[in-house]
């Protein structure tokens, strides 16, 4: 079927990188897989960071006249459904409900999230305006489970809600850890490191607020973990960059890469011994996912979104994201056991095919869309 794409938050082919424009792209591939014609609807970004009333008032008067000459320009090749990813209070769809209702055809949610504490703060429309996208919507996808509780009240049906895991493209990752020695040897050339060494991965942009919060940690458990032998690469940039160096102040035990591309980042997870992010306030991280898809075993925050996509103890340990102490000791044990942390790889690689690759998700996904479409069929006939 033919699929309207819309992402308000940030287009999948925003110049800026993120984590939300890469978790776009995958679900426009994972429809793409599923055999749908996919198009970007528009490239209107509703977002406003500010709380401005009248900023607010203004993206929303412009995304209903763009609605309107989406309707126009798709006169004769209307699309079988319409697919919204990510919807929030500071980043409402004003376009997808209106086009769906003029056009009859489904309208589904990806990644919806709704906060009831927002109803009179400073973004009270735009959150009045997901609480009616989410009634409307005849699916909507949660994959992050922490968001079930606060979208299940505004739907009809329970059927409606549909839960997948995290995806992503595993094979760019497995490939890289197919050559995981060529990887190890070229950036230890390159970095004049020892292979010998542990290597530990990060991969994270440099950000005030939680992001800094977690490199602050980080070093604080480095601190912790005694005289052992171990080397931080660490892949990221940002305006955070001065006080990240600072909390890491370990002198050449830590390298900077700056911002990477996927498969630097691939070679990276491929290379090391282990990668370690203390996750604070995350909902999940793409980061994770993408580390154990190229074998790469974890010291990671225990967050709920994090527990959604690492087997803690098989995969990654876990702990608190706010006791450096519990961090440092997990990082220890697994710097200490090599064997462990070969058998923690092998379980990653399992489990992410298993349970968090592409093509599962494009055969979830294409069941959920088929299914809209069906509901919308009978409602027609009935």
């Amino acid at each position: 079927m033919r699929i309207a794409f819309y992402a308000p938050l940030k287009a999948p082919d925003h110049p800026v990188p993120s984590g939300d424009r890469r978790v776009a792209r995958l679900f426009m591939e994972a429809l793409r897989c599923g055999g749908h014609d996919v198009e970007l609807a528009s490239r209107f970004r509703s977002y406003d960071g500010s709380g401005e009333a009248i900023r607010q008032a203004r993206l929303q008067r412009l995304g209903v006249r763009l609605a309107s000459r989406y309707l126009e320009r798709c006169r004769g090749t209307a699309p079988d459904l319409w697919f919204t990813y990510h919807l929030y209070h500071k980043a409402p769809d004003w376009l997808g409900p209106t086009v769906a209702a003029r056009l009859g055809i489904p309208y589904v949610l990806a990644e919806a999230s709704f906060a009831p504490k927002q109803a009179a703060g400073p973004w009270a429309a735009g959150h009045a305006a997901v609480a009616a996208a989410i009634r409307e919507a005849e699916r909507v996808i949660c994959i992050n489970r922490d968001d079930a509780a606060c979208l299940r009240p505004l739907l009809q049906s329970a059927r409606r809600l549909n839960e997948i895991n995290p995806f992503l493209d595993i094979e760019p990752a497995r490939d890289a850890r197919n050559r995981r020695t060529a990887h190890r040897r070229t950036l230890a050339a390159r970095l004049g490191i020892e292979p010998g060494v542990p290597w530990i991965a990060v991969v994270a942009m440099m950000r005030q607020g939680d992001k800094l919060a977690s490199y602050r940690m980080l070093g604080d458990a480095l601190d912790r973990i005694g005289d052992r032998r171990w080397v931080l690469l660490v892949a990221g940039d940002g305006p955070a960059r001065p006080e990240v160096a600072k909390a890491l102040n370990f002198g050449d035990r830590v390298r900077f890469l700056g911002v990477l591309d996927e498969p630097a980042v691939d070679q990276l997870n491929a290379a090391a011994d282990l990668g370690a992010w203390p996750a604070v306030n995350e909902a999940f991280g793409m980061a994770a996912l993408e580390a154990q898809a190229a074998g790469l075993p974890l010291v990671v925050g225990d967050r709920p979104g994090v527990r959604q996509i690492v087997q803690a103890g098989e995969t990654a340990l876990l702990a608190g994201p706010e006791d450096p102490a519990a961090f440092a000791r997990a990082l220890a044990s697994l710097l200490d056991d090599p064997i462990r942390r070969r058998e923690m790889s092998a379980a990653a690689l399992a489990r992410v095919a298993r349970e968090h690759s592409l093509s599962v998700a494009a055969h979830r996904l294409d069941a959920v869309v088929v299914a809209a479409v069906a509901d919308r069929l009978r409602a027609r006939a009935s």
